[in-house]
């Protein structure tokens, strides 16, 4: 990762950024006369249109008060809905599974008052899955899409419960980063989520292949609907700052060849701890496929903690951000940290910033207003 997204590799793509398109669903609009939402204010500044500092720092600021209609209307109206599935799946047809891919990263920003007061954690080493990969590591998975820059990247992800299809869910976790490129930018396109890549184990130690089919065992997924937090989509950039404490993503995903769910083909997905507590999260276990070296992103890696979480923030009115020791890289942003509640295997949050060379991660905690976000797709996917 960048030390801010250490999720995607880069490769320049010969392909010319495809147009971006809103979510596919009615947005709701406001009756003649009636003072316009927060939401709606929201989406007038989420446009790419100059915002004055001031305005775009009031409507951060309203976030955490939006109501659940307000959180409906930025989804709507501030999602994203790629290319039709053919054209992703034409596009990544003509690639080779071992194209090289840039791990998308973010770096921290060391000179926040509050980091430098941070305690690093201590370094662990990421530790590749044995092939072929267990049952339960289905869940994981890795994304490859086109940034907004043209640029082929790769980050991780997680078929995560929806409590609206139980069972069926076509979900996946991931980072805002590795959806959106932050302020100024918009977001990825030609998305693909690959659960259990490279189980079997043919692409590596080096080896090529021309074949999809042998490292998607569970076959390609397409993104049909993304969305993140408006602080990422407004403040989020390649150095870790306060956006980071957001820097999370929900994806919806339809079948490249198939017509089963997402959940059922992998046998199982995971359900999101919300509002988890720093002291209440024990063996805590980082998961991603990291891209950049000295990884390829043909592994699934995973860093096994036994220390407590060590939590930090760069805007303290924030949710704080959660640390542990990891050496993955770039390509490994958005992967789920998971951990046992109740007898289950749950997510509590994903990562999203840090530094290869202290060997460490962050990710954010996943509070009241992650599972409005989270509520709200649901309500609309």
């Amino acid at each position: 990762m960048t030390d801010q997204h250490r999720t995607a590799r880069r490769i320049r793509s010969a392909a010319a950024a495809a147009l971006v398109t809103v979510l596919a669903v009615g947005t709701a609009a406001c009756s003649k006369g009636a003072d316009p939402t927060p939401a709606d204010r929201a989406s007038s500044q989420a446009t790419g249109d100059s915002v004055d500092v001031a305005d775009l720092q009031n409507f951060v600021s309203q976030v955490p008060n939006w109501s659940a209609e307000d959180w409906q209307k930025w989804a709507a109206k501030n999602g994203f809905k790629p290319e039709d599935i053919k054209a992703i799946k034409g596009f990544w047809d003509k690639k080779k599974p071992t194209d090289p891919r840039g791990g998308d990263s973010v770096k921290p920003d060391k000179q926040a008052p509050s980091f430098r007061e941070f305690t690093l954690p201590a370094r662990i080493a990421a530790k590749p899955q044995p092939h072929p990969y267990s049952a339960d590591t289905a869940v994981i998975g890795r994304l490859l899409f086109v940034n907004a820059e043209g640029e082929e990247h790769s980050c991780s992800g997680t078929v995560v419960t929806d409590p609206k299809h139980p069972g069926k869910s076509n979900l996946v976790w991931t980072a805002g980063h590795c959806v959106h490129g932050g302020k100024g930018s918009d977001y990825v396109q030609k998305m693909m989520f690959i659960p259990a890549y490279n189980r079997s184990g043919a692409t590596s130690n080096g080896k090529t292949i021309d074949s999809w089919q042998e490292v998607a065992p569970l076959g390609r997924w397409a993104a049909d609907a993304m969305l993140t937090m408006p602080q990422w989509t407004q403040e989020g950039t390649h150095v870790g700052n306060q956006a980071s404490q957001f820097d999370f993503a929900v994806v919806k995903v339809s079948p490249l060849d198939g017509n089963r769910s997402l959940e059922e083909t992998v046998g199982s997905s995971v359900p999101i701890l919300f509002n988890a507590k720093p002291e209440d999260i024990t063996a805590p276990k980082a998961y991603g496929y990291p891209a950049d070296p000295p990884f390829d992103g043909e592994e699934l890696e995973h860093c096994d903690s036994t220390a407590k979480l060590a939590p930090f923030a760069f805007l303290a009115s924030r949710p704080p951000m959660l640390a542990i020791g990891c050496t993955m890289t770039g390509g490994s942003s958005g992967g789920g940290w998971l951990t046992r509640q109740n007898g289950r295997t749950v997510l509590f949050s994903n990562v999203s910033i840090g530094d290869d060379e202290a060997g460490w991660q962050a990710g954010p905690t996943l509070g009241a207003e992650a599972k409005k976000m989270f509520d709200a797709f649901v309500a609309q996917a």
